[in-house]
């Protein structure tokens, strides 16, 4: 039940995003849930392997490249959902900055609070 919150505040943060971000468009709630959920396979199967292949970027940028790497990944979310796109990397880079942000804040909302 917490990924289905997930995926739909994901999708929120999305919709928000694209209204805010000029050159980011979402033509709706439905291709926002899509996305989300787009986002969270790459995530979970291609960011690995990218960040694995781009480890030496990675260490001698002190971790700074990861930011690239997650704006390819919007990218690539761009290049497979039809009702979302994203003009080039300067807006796929703040894109993905801002959605890591709200994902953050969003989640945390999620938590549990433990006594």
């Amino acid at each position: 039940m917490k990924v289905f919150f997930k995926i739909l505040l994901t999708a929120l943060a999305v919709v928000v995003l694209a209204s805010i971000l000029p050159g980011v468009y979402v033509t709706g709630y439905g291709s926002a849930v899509l996305v989300a959920i787009v986002i969270a396979l790459l995530n979970m199967f291609v960011r690995p392997l990218l960040v694995f292949f781009t480890l030496p970027a990675t260490i001698v940028t002190l971790g700074l490249f990861l930011f690239v790497i997650n704006a390819i990944i919007i990218l690539l979310a761009d290049s497979l959902v039809d009702g979302f796109a994203v003009n080039g990397f300067l807006a796929a880079f703040f894109f993905s900055i801002l959605l890591s942000v709200f994902r953050s804040f969003l989640f945390s909302l999620l938590k549990e609070k433990t006594n």
